[in-house]
């Protein structure tokens, strides 16, 4: 076997080279070009012609040095930069070559538990770089609406009173990027407001044209006209840059919903009447069917998850994944300590935090379990990753069976467990 250890970086990498029993024969700098990653694995087979006794440890689990390491039949073994630094010595010191030498020692210990790297398929990677997009689209947007509600509060009062608790509305941004002050607003007639109004698809025109000028005729401080002058241009980007991103976001969630039932979904019970099961995301209806989880939602858990469950050999390693499961401590004569886990796939842990919280108002158990725990003296959020870590227990189970969640079937082998433990 040939342990293989990288130090990447952007521009080029450190490669150790070892083999069981000898330890770190070569280290060698490699160029992040085509070329020399092509005499990277020439080198390779030189050391060892069978590419699935290589083991390769780096501290990356995404990008292209990591998928022509795929490509090429390797055993890519991703790891937390922490266990490299905690063989780093009494000094701590960092330096890229020691690193790489490291990596290499960790994929030569056959005492050290590692995950080898199983990459997602087709659809399930493009599954989810769309909802790790959507939800850095996500923050951005909520980022862009903080800055328009300080912009408007300061310059634009009336336009808070417009909004109502909808700032993000399609119509409201528009009225915004036409006539982003109220000197402006003012001077369009109420006939121009109702066509505007409905030339935006808005519901009640008439209503929307009633509301602007009860907004305007209100009382609300004036700002200095410099100040409307100068914030005049900021708040039409904002309001810009907000409606591009919520179309690309509903842009995102229809095609997410479409890989995971492969094709588009139509009529008003929003199915899928000629799926393509080849461009389906496997278990997608399954996802799916659990209270909570929409397309959007659905498409980050099952993302993240990846196409092959078979990786999680149990619920809890799935649990630990996700930072669900808690961590103990207890040391000496001390109390039992519960913290949460800190080491996870945050992209997961974040989903599944909001998949607990969005299932309360639609699984009867769920709530019943969230209020026992907040009635224990948990914390919102810790009550949540506790139903977040049920949830996982219950999707392992239904991904790994193949079948669709269904509540009662739930609460009735609940209930009979609950018995026992009684």
């Amino acid at each position: 076997m040939l342990g293989v250890g990288i130090d990447f970086a952007e521009e080029f990498h450190l490669v150790a080279f070892g083999r069981p029993g000898e330890g770190v024969i070569e280290i060698r700098r490699v160029e992040h070009t085509p070329e020399d990653l092509r005499a990277l694995f020439d080198k390779i087979g030189e050391l060892e012609a069978d590419p699935r006794e290589v083991r390769v440890v780096l501290e990356t689990r995404h990008g292209m040095l990591v998928e022509a390491l795929l490509d090429a039949g390797y055993v890519v073994v991703p790891v937390n930069p922490d266990l490299v630094a905690r063989r780093r010595g009494p000094a701590k010191k960092k330096d890229d070559a020691e690193d790489a030498r490291i990596a290499c020692l960790i994929a030569l210990d056959r005492f050290e538990r590692l995950r080898p790297l199983i990459p997602h398929g087709e659809v399930a990677g493009e599954l989810r770089a769309i909802a790790r997009d959507d939800e850095r689209a996500a923050r951005d947007e909520r980022r862009l609406l903080n800055r328009l509600r300080a912009d408007l509060i300061a310059t634009f009062p009336a336009a808070l009173q417009i909004a109502g608790g909808d700032l993000g509305a399609p119509t409201f941004l528009r009225l915004l990027e036409n006539w982003p002050t109220a000197e402006t607003l003012e001077a369009v007639s109420r006939g121009d407001l109702v066509a505007f109004a409905r030339s935006n698809r808005h519901g009640w025109p008439e209503r929307f044209a009633d509301k602007v000028a009860a907004a305007l005729a209100a009382e609300s401080f004036v700002a200095r006209p410099h100040l409307v002058r100068a914030k005049a241009a900021t708040i039409r980007l904002e309001a810009s840059q907000l409606l591009l991103l919520g179309a690309q976001r509903r842009s995102w969630e229809r095609q997410m919903g479409e890989l995971l039932l492969g094709g588009p979904r139509t009529g008003r019970d929003r199915s899928v009447k000629e799926p393509d099961l080849g461009k389906a995301f496997p278990g997608g209806e399954i996802y799916l069917s659990f209270p909570g989880l929409g397309d959007r939602l659905a498409a980050r858990v099952a993302a993240e998850i990846g196409d092959h469950i078979e990786q999680f050999d149990t619920p809890s390693s799935l649990q630990s994944y996700a930072g669900k499961a808690p961590v103990t401590r207890r040391s000496g004569k001390s109390e039992l300590v519960v913290s949460c886990r800190l080491a996870c796939n945050r992209y997961l842990r974040d989903a599944v935090q909001q998949w607990a919280f969005c299932s309360l108002s639609r699984s009867g158990w769920a709530r019943e379990f969230y209020d026992m725990k907040r009635a224990r003296g948990q914390s919102h959020h810790a009550a949540l990753r506790a139903l977040g870590n049920r949830w996982l227990e219950v999707l392992w189970h239904c991904v790994t069976k193949g079948v669709k969640y269904e509540e009662e079937i739930h609460v009735a082998n609940r209930k009979r467990a609950l018995g026992r433990a009684a």
